[in-house]
């Protein structure tokens, strides 16, 4: 029925890179699904207009069979001119016979003609009422069919305007006709209106047939009830068999009738527990309790109706928008592009047996991120099932398509499809609710002894970051660690890493996961995984300090790996930071989030030499982009800042100044107290001649430098706001304000800090050779 891979040419298949926008792969999806959706289309029309024109040919010939019935039984209707006639002749001779008898004084009193007094008979009438009724069916299913046909003429029609737009207009038909059941009018409606003039023509023709004898119009109603009961037993056959080949537009009536009769009880119970609850609701709201004459005291100002601005939205908000919602609900919306696109991939998924085109429409659902579209997919049975199926044979088909030898291409065909899955699972709202979750397990099954574990960089360079992603959820939430040889994982996470060129944070999350499952840390539960795919960066801040913490472990296996993958993290989120694009509040929340771990690790004693290396080269990328995300978000059009980043940045500032304070000392302490205050701050404490050298100052001092001119920025901003007269009465900009202010206190407590410290080395009793330690050590004011 639908197309199938040319086997003769196996070259032509390949695994596509999943783009960066859907449709962006050079058009061969499009392509492919071009040629699938006319095939369908020009499949369905063509069977429609075969059923019409038999209906039309069969609809011909008994219009013609009734016409002639009625031919004979009309007259009947009416009174017979001949029997007037007769009656008439009749007096005649009788007055003759009188005139010969010579009895002309008594002629004989003229009768009533037998048209005044005619009635036709209840069963003539019943048989010509039927015999109408049942032409009446015959031209109405003839005028539909022809009518029918006018359908299928505009439903194939081509308009300009270029292929994408025939291509989503003609898929916009398509979804009309599935709409408004164009097929099932056609196929069901149409030839039950002319099955139920042809019942009507037997059950009129038996009555006629009675009334000319009875054992004529027994022998042919024997007949008709045969038939009918056959058609009765094979509808119930069909109800019976889905797939049993007597079916008919009756047995399609008796399931959608039996359907109604289930869900109308349904609606009706949820409808009535709505009430309940809705008026239970209702009842403990009163207003009794309350003094109302004084409820307008406590609204928001901003909401208040005698307020100007809500005089002159109030004919908008109450008048125009019950009127725009009046229109909108009349007139029908058409399709969105996120619709159409989740349309097509599920009708090359479902109905296509082309391998091509399966390939390239999963690569291209890794394009969409919109949760709403995406669950689309997740609750239909039967695209999870037609997934999960060819996900599981994917390998092996590619094999039996393109040759033994194409292990490479099976591999990377199998992984489009994990992370298709994965990509669907992880972004639904709640995966335990969707049917995915036990497709994927199906998928898991016997595939992960393939000799790719993780998809190759060829696959993964220049795609859609949703494939890595996609990748690391599927392996990190579904692959068993325990059936699986941790070191050829790592070598292969090794090559996934160095393909990560423009990874996002969300990646980067995923692949901190990934590592905290190969060493043993999370087990790969559910929960775990989808906090490491939403990214938050307390959820990676706990996770790097969980590894850190295990890399400083003696008894570690591997820590040496161990701490090249926290150093190749590192390396990543410097190009996330750097990177522009994607959301800009999780960029900027995930940059302060990695920034308020690598200075800790900076400062922390027990982090290796090339950890802290990596984390101070990152701390410029950190800073610049928080500092270009807080210029982006400075109140105008109401963009703030996240919460997040606010929040990650106090708690930075809070532990470095913990920090600086803990543990205190006198300024007249000796020489080796403050030698153990200056190891807590940086791991690198060396003494020369028997004075502390160290350089955590350039680490605070960097900070304090870095942070001053966002923090008067923030504070400009915020001082500008504050001038306008509406800055009490918007919200979000009051709790933009509050952080701001909240930010700026523990800045300033830990820049105290630093200064305190600097200030009690200074002050304390040390001798002239301490001189070298002082000029790279106190930190100097502007």
């Amino acid at each position: 029925m639908t197309t199938a891979f040319d086997a003769k040419n196996p070259a032509l298949f390949e695994a596509p890179v999943p783009p960066q926008e859907f449709g962006q792969d050079g058009g061969k999806f499009y392509h492919y699904y071009d040629t699938l959706a006319d095939e369908i289309d020009d499949n369905m029309v063509a069977g429609l207009k075969e059923q019409l024109d038999g209906l039309l040919i069969f609809a011909g010939l008994f219009a013609g069979v009734n016409s002639a019935f009625l031919a004979l039984t009309l007259p009947l209707m009416s009174p017979d001119p001949a029997d007037d006639t007769n009656a008439l002749l009749r007096d005649n001779n009788a007055i003759l016979l009188n005139i010969m008898l010579g009895r002309n004084d008594s002629l004989p009193s003229t009768n009533a003609l037998p048209s005044e007094s005619f009635s036709p008979t209840g069963k003539i009438v019943t048989v010509n009422v039927l015999f109408s009724v049942s032409l009446t069916f015959a031209l109405v299913s003839s005028f539909l069919a022809v009518l029918g046909r006018q359908w299928l003429v505009y439903y194939r029609k081509r308009t300009g305007g270029g292929p994408e737009r025939q291509r989503w207009e003609q898929l916009k038909r398509f979804l009309g006709a599935e709409r408004w059941r164009l097929e099932g009018v056609l196929d069901d409606v149409l030839p039950s209106l002319l099955q139920i003039g042809l019942i009507i023509f037997c059950i009129s023709l038996t009555i006629y047939l009675n009334t000319l004898h009875p054992m004529l119009s027994n022998i042919v109603g024997a007949f008709m009830c045969a038939g009918l009961a056959i058609l009765i037993v094979t509808a119930i056959f069909a109800i019976w068999d889905k797939f049993c080949p007597f079916q008919s537009p009756l047995s399609h009536l008796i399931r959608t009738s039996g359907l109604l009769i289930i869900t109308i009880p349904r609606i009706m119970l949820r409808f009535l527990g709505w009430m309940g609850v809705t008026l239970h609701s209702c009842s403990n709201v009163g207003l009794g309790d309350h003094d109302t004459s004084q409820a307008w005291r406590h609204q928001p100002r901003d909401v208040h109706w005698l307020s100007e601005e809500a005089v002159k939205e109030w004919p908008d908000k109450y008048l125009m928008t019950p009127i725009n919602l009046l229109f909108d609900y009349v007139k029908r919306k058409e399709e969105g592009d996120g619709t159409l696109q989740i349309t097509a991939i599920r009708r090359a998924i479902c109905t296509s047996d082309d391998a091509r085109t399966q390939v390239h429409a999963v690569s291209n659902i890794l394009s969409i991120t919109d949760a709403d579209l995406l669950v689309r997919l997740a609750v239909d049975e039967e695209f999870d099932a037609r997934i999960a199926e060819l996900c599981t044979s994917s390998y092996n088909r590619t094999l039996q398509l393109c040759g033994r030898d194409r292990t490479d291409l099976a591999a990377a065909t199998s992984w489009l499809y994990r992370a298709a899955i994965a990509h669907i699972f992880l972004s639904t709202v709640d995966p335990d609710q969707s049917s995915t979750q036990k497709q994927m397990m199906r998928c898991t099954e016997g595939t992960f002894d393939k000799p790719s574990l993780f998809p190759s960089s060829d696959l993964t360079l220049n795609a859609n970051p949703n494939m890595s992603i996609a990748c690391l959820g599927f392996l990190v939430r579904f692959a068993n660690r325990q059936t699986v040889k941790i070191p050829a994982r790592r070598v292969a996470l090794r090559s996934t890493i160095d393909g990560l060129v423009n990874p996002s944070w969300k990646c980067i999350s995923m692949l901190t996961e990934v590592i905290m499952v190969q060493w043993g840390i999370h087990d790969g539960y559910r929960s775990e995984v989808y906090a490491a795919w939403i990214g938050k960066p307390s959820t990676v801040h706990r996770n790097l300090k969980s590894l850190l913490k295990r890399s400083n472990d003696p008894q570690c296996r591997d820590r040496d790996i161990l701490r090249e993958y926290l150093v190749d993290i590192f390396k990543l989120a410097g190009k996330a930071a750097a990177d522009s694009g994607g959301d800009s509040s999780s960029r900027e929340s995930m940059a302060a989030g990695f920034l308020r771990f690598s200075e800790g690790l900076v400062r922390d004693k027990k982090s290796p030499s090339d950890l802290i290396n990596a984390g101070r080269k990152l701390r410029a990328e950190l800073i610049n982009a928080v500092r270009l995300d807080f210029e982006n978000h400075d109140g105008s059009n109401g963009n703030y800042p996240s919460a997040e980043t606010f929040n990650q940045l106090r708690q930075l500032f809070e532990e470095l100044t913990a920090r600086l304070k803990s543990p205190s000392f006198d300024p007249n302490s000796p020489s080796t107290q403050i030698r153990e205050v200056l190891r807590g701050r940086s791991p690198y404490l060396v003494t020369v001649g028997g004075h502390p050298i160290t350089a955590s100052n350039e680490d605070d001092d960097e900070l304090v430098y870095s942070f001053n001119p966002i923090l008067r920025d923030l504070n400009a901003a915020l001082t500008e706001k504050r001038r306008s007269h509406v800055f009490g009465l918007d919200t979000p900009r009051l709790m933009w304000g509050q952080s701001v202010d909240q930010l700026t206190a523990k800045f300033a407590g830990f820049k105290t800090a630093v200064e305190s410290v600097s200030r009690a080395i200074k002050a304390s009793t040390l001798t002239a050779s301490h001189a070298y330690f002082l000029a790279h050590w106190c930190y100097h004011e502007e």
